[in-house]
Parts: structure tokens; C-alpha cells; sequence
């Protein structure tokens, strides 16, 4: 039965790469079709379907195709990458097709990649080059950490991006602002334009939340924010700095002219019929403006309540409480904890035709259809308390308060939860028992506090762990003891992961998961805030009724094996 499988030819839709796994037995001929359809629908290659999946690791699958294909095999990490060849083959290229130059002799260029049967890119590089490519095999992990350290210099992306698939949404007062602030010719922008564009959507692409471009004295670096990390991605040349801020200012509706003080504004790339908005903030630094753009994802405030990822008996306080015709519920954390993501999930899932929702924020960051949403612009007078005040005139059934940041708009937002709506707002807070004394320490009158708030979440976000590459760990009991472990569940049952890091993951992560304390007030913590209790008692009061604190709710996503222990500890250790 073997030997007919081996004589007989794998099906005709097979790739080459998939046709050597199954012919050396790496592969049986239905998961390579699964993999090879995995691949299509991703748009992606089947190497990289093949490394996701798990299907054969890195190293087996780099020496079978050597073996079979009779090519030489190089390990990446025995070579010097910034002593390699560039500008030979444009990085654009070596991207979409997931190669590298090793080295040139004469008319030959010798390629590494994880997939040497790709006709389309020998064809590319002919064509590119005027020379003629020969493979060299490489691990495609290392091949990935490789293209992905090595970056697309500034020079190469100034130099040769094209950018047919992809423009700005600018107006034509926009326009006009660019002429008159006399910037540069179209020309000369065009190469920034192009470059601001691929950094825009490599962070899309890699997941990333934001954007820093960093001026200094003798150097300008790109950073992008992945998964709550920052990472140096590229150093463009320093002449670019104040064409590039220039650029971004006029596409973000700013005032071009004016370099001495912040400013803050929006900005949207198009990708044929979909859009993307990105925040933007720029800061005047001693060697020019330090800009930061914001991705915002509208779809995360749809991807529902289960995602988040709330444990059962938190999301059935939290809904519990949206579902209440009046009171009030804050969310808490630093910032960057997923506050205003918690926030328009719930919101969205109020959004009814028959609710009014109105939200009052500084700056809106994800649209949704169907809410009054309102910015907050302090020079015209347009602060949370003012459109607190109007919201009131305006017939709301839920009403959202960005942030409450003082006494007056703190006891507008109270008011409002006890005369009939549903108040929803945040707080910088470091748990959910400290916010209560943080309103009191406002000047906030306890009556008031325990007679409308009907619920408090504390929240952090924790990387998650990468599912291809996560391995078992072992820790010492005492440290488990330490970290918050109960003695009753330490009995070898228990397995926790390590992360360790893969072409598919940014160092054994990927991904975030939210970390939730979610606080009824009960009577029992009314009569505590009455009586002006202290944050530790009524964190005591609420362990008493079943209320974990941010570390226990960690501690459960690690004996889950969504995340780490030395990451929950991270992101817990007040």
C-alpha cells in the first residue's frame, strides 16, 4: 500500500515544495491539499502554512528539501547580515517573495530562501537583475527573522516603493494647505509619501498599535508598538525628518506652520474600498517633532464580549450591569490597558433603534454607527462637563464619558446615573477598590458614590502566548507560592508554558488577552463607602464575596496556557 502511494503522483495542485514533503513522507497527500488551500485562502506561501500549521519544523523541512532537490543548505545565524549584498534585488521583492541575497560571483546570484521551486520569483529576479539566480536553501524561522531585523532601508523604500494601490484621504482645503505652506515639489514628496504609506501598512500588518517616528541628534528612527512592546524597525535618513512631519501634519488637518507646540489630529488611509483612521500626535523635541500615529481598529469593538477575554462569572456581573436601566459602571486601568475597547463593546452591544447613546471623548478613536459621538475641544469650551451638561437636554438613554478627570464633571456623571441613565465612564485607577476612594479624594460626596455606581473593572492586557512554539515550564513551589498559587493547586496537575519565540510570533508572543477585576457594589461595600472606608477594606469586603483581584485573574489565563507567569507578574506588580 506504501509503495502505491509513493509510485502513484501526488495530486495535480500540489506545489513543488508540497510534493517533495509528500513524496519523502513528511506529508500525506490530504494534508498537503489542506495546507496548499490553507495557503491560497491566506494569500500566502505554503512554506509559511506548512511552519504555522506545525506540520514539520523548520530545520526538517530546509535539509529534506536539500536533500531532495540537491541544493545547498546555509544556516542563517553563521552569517554576518550587514556585510551582505544590497540594493541588488529591490527589498520589495525580497518581501513578496520571502528571499535574500547571499552573495554574487560573476552573473550568478545566489538566493536563500525556504522555497526554491518558486518559478515566479526566478522570473522577477531575471528580469530585475539581468543575472542569473541559483537557491541556496535556508531555515525559513531564520529567513523570516532575518528579512524582518534587516527591514526595508530608508533608502531602498525612497527609493523604489510604488504605491498604485494605496492613497490618503485628503481634501482639497488640505491640498490647498500643502501648496501654500510651499513644502516641496511633487516630486520630491513623492518618495516621503510613499514611505509614510509602507510604514502605515508594515504596522498594519504586523499588528501593531503605534507608530513612532523619533527624531535625534545625529540619527531618526521608526518604532512600532507590537503587542504592547516597542520595537525599532527602521532608521530613515535624517533629512527626511521634517519633510516626513510636514507631510503627516497636512494629510492630519494641522497647522504646518506652527513646530513650537503639540497638536493632535486624524488622518485615513484607503485601501481601495476599506479605510483605515489613525490618531496622530506630534511633540516638539530638542532635534525636530516627535509624531506618534495611533492605529484605530473599529472592528475590535465588534468582535463581541467572548474575545475580550473575560472569565464567566466576570462577564455575567458585567452584563448584569449593562443591562440596568440606570447607575453607573467605570472601567479602570493605565493607559493602554483596553479601556476604551471594553467600553464600545458594551456600548455596541446597547446600540439598539430604540436607544439614545451619546459619548462625550478627547479624541473619539473608533466610529461606531448609530451614537451621538461628541470630541472634546477645550478652546472653543467644549470640555466633559459642558457636554455633560447639553447630553442632559438632548433625551440620552446611555451616556459615555470618555474619561473623569475632575469634581465638576464627576458629579455631573453621577447625577446623571441617579436621575435615570446609564453612565459609563473611565478612571485612571490602579484596581477597581482604589477608584472608590479616588472619587472621594475628588471631593465626591459618598452618598452620592454608593447610591450610582453599580459595578467597577479593573483591567490590564498580557501578551498572549504563541500557540505554534509555546514549550512546558517548571517552577520552583516557592516561587508559585509567591506569585499567588494556592497550596491545593499544586498538586502535578497543573501545566505551565514558557514562551520561546518563532517566525510566526514577536519572541514567543502574540497577541493580547485582557486581565479583569470585576467589582459589584454590593450593600456590604455601600455601607463601607458611607461610613468613608478605606481601599483596603473594601478590597477586603469584596474578597469576602468572591471578587478576584487583577493577580488571581492572571493566574487563571496561566494555568490556562493563554499566557505566561513571568508576564502576568509583569503586568500585575503594582
Amino acid at each position: 500500500m506504501a509503495a502505491e502511494t509513493l509510485v502513484e503522483p501526488p495530486p495535480s495542485s500540489l506545489s513543488g515544495v508540497a510534493r517533495v514533503l509528500v513524496n519523502a513522507g513528511k506529508l500525506t497527500p490530504k494534508a498537503a491539499e489542506d495546507l496548499t488551500k490553507a495557503a491560497r485562502d491566506r494569500k500566502g506561501s505554503f512554506v509559511a502554512a506548512v511552519i504555522s500549521a506545525g506540520a514539520v519544523k523548520p530545520d526538517d523541512l530546509a535539509h529534506t528539501l536539500s536533500a531532495a532537490l540537491a541544493l545547498p543548505l546555509v544556516d542563517l545565524n553563521a552569517i554576518d547580515a550587514t556585510k551582505l549584498p544590497r540594493n541588488i534585488v529591490d527589498q520589495k521583492i525580497a518581501s513578496q517573495y520571502q528571499l535574500m541575497v547571499l552573495g554574487k560571483r560573476g552573473n550568478r546570484l545566489f538566493i536563500g530562501a525556504a522555497d526554491p521551486t518558486d518559478q515566479e520569483a526566478v522570473e522577477r529576479i531575471k528580469f530585475a537583475t539581468q543575472l542569473s539566480p541559483e537557491w541556496v536553501i535556508v531555515e525559513y524561522d531564520k529567513l523570516m527573522r532575518a528579512l524582518e531585523g534587516q527591514g526595508a532601508s530608508a533608502n531602498e523604500v525612497l527609493e523604489s516603493l510604488t504605491s498604485a494601490d494605496f492613497e490618503f484621504d485628503v481634501t482639497e482645503e488640505d491640498a490647498a494647505a500643502a501648496e501654500g505652506a510651499d513644502i516641496a515639489t511633487e516630486v520630491e514628496d513623492a518618495p516621503v509619501v510613499r514611505f509614510l504609506q509602507k510604514m502605515l501598512i508594515d504596522a498594519i500588518n504586523m499588528r501593531a498599535s503605534d507608530l513612532h517616528f523619533e527624531p535625534y541628534e545625529y540619527t531618526y528612527r521608526v518604532r512600532f508598538r507590537i503587542d504592547g512592546e516597542l520595537r525599532e524597525i527602521t532608521q530613515p535618513p535624517v533629512a527626511i525628518k521634517e519633510k516626513l512631519a510636514s507631510r503627516i501634519k497636512v494629510i492630519s488637518r494641522m497647522d504646518i506652520s506652527e513646530k513650537r507646540v503639540p497638536q493632535d489630529g486624524r488622518m485615513k488611509l484607503k485601501f481601495g474600498s476599506k479605510a483605515i483612521d489613525f490618531r496622530v500626535s506630534t511633540l516638539p523635541t530638542l532635534f525636530g517633532e516627535k509624531v506618534v500615529i495611533r492605529i484605530l481598529d473599529p472592528s475590535s469593538a465588534k468582535l463581541g464580549i467572548e474575545a475580550l477575554g473575560y472569565e464567566k462569572i466576570e462577564k455575567d456581573r458585567l452584563m448584569q450591569a449593562i443591562g440596568r436601566p440606570y447607575g453607573m459602571i467605570l472601567v479602570t486601568g493605565p493607559t493602554g490597558s483596553g479601556k476604551t475597547v471594553s467600553l464600545y463593546t458594551c456600548l455596541n452591544l446597547l446600540n439598539q433603534p430604540g436607544v439614545n447613546i451619546a459619548t462625550v471623548e478627547d479624541p473619539a478613536e473608533i466610529n461606531l454607527p448609530g451614537i451621538n459621538q461628541v470630541n472634546v475641544n477645550d478652546r472653543a469650551g467644549l470640555t466633559f462637563a459642558a457636554a455633560l451638561k447639553s447630553f442632559l437636554r438632548q433625551d440620552p438613554d446611555i451616556i459615555m464619558v470618555g474619561e473623569i478627570r475632575d469634581l465638576e464633571t464627576a458629579d455631573i456623571a453621577l447625577k446623571a446615573a441617579q436621575t435615570g441613565h446609564l453612565v459609563m465612564s473611565t478612571l485612571h485607577t490602579n484596581d477597581a477598590p482604589t477608584t472608590l476612594t479616588r472619587l472621594l479624594n475628588m471631593g465626591v460626596a459618598p452618598f452620592n458614590i454608593a447610591s450610582s455606581v453599580l459595578l467597577i473593572t479593573a483591567q490590564r492586557l498580557a501578551r498572549k502566548l504563541c500557540e505554534n512554539c509555546k514549550k512546558p515550564a517548571e517552577y520552583p513551589r516557592d516561587s508559585l507560592l509567591k506569585a499567588g498559587f494556592k497550596p491545593d493547586e499544586l498538586d502535578g496537575s497543573m501545566r505551565l508554558y514558557r514562551a520561546v519565540g518563532c517566525s510566526s510570533c514577536n519572541n514567543g508572543y502574540k497577541g493580547r488577552v485582557g486581565i479583569y477585576q470585576v467589582m459589584p457594589i454590593t450593600e456590604a461595600i455601600q455601607r463601607i463607602i458611607l461610613t468613608e472606608g478605606s481601599a483596603l477594606d473594601i478590597a477586603k469586603q469584596a474578597e469576602i464575596e468572591g471578587v478576584r483581584d487583577l493577580r488571581q485573574s492572571g493566574l487563571i489565563k496561566v494555568r490556562a496556557g493563554v499566557t505566561t507567569l513571568e508576564e502576568v507578574i509583569t503586568v500585575t506588580n503594582e
